[in-house]
């Protein structure tokens, strides 16, 4: 199920919403702050993630032993 951001006409808030198909109108879009049903889809990029076996992130706020401080 794809999670889409919306944009309310009526009072401008923007709000994700869990969308059980794409074919669903943007008029049945409930706004969760005024409660009005004129919300439109915005334009949002994908997530993309990539999957390297190569990286190890260090934890944060240490240095790695071989920086050459001591």
């Amino acid at each position: 199920m794809p999670m889409y951001d919306y944009t309310c006409t009526t009072c401008n808030n923007t709000f994700e919403e869990l969308v059980y198909s794409s074919t669903v109108p943007d008029e049945d879009i409930t706004c969760p702050k005024c409660g009005e049903n004129k919300s439109k889809r915005q334009l949002c990029a994908p997530m993309i993630s990539t999957k390297s076996t190569s990286y190890s992130p260090t934890p944060s706020g240490g240095c790695n032993s071989s920086s050459g401080f001591s």
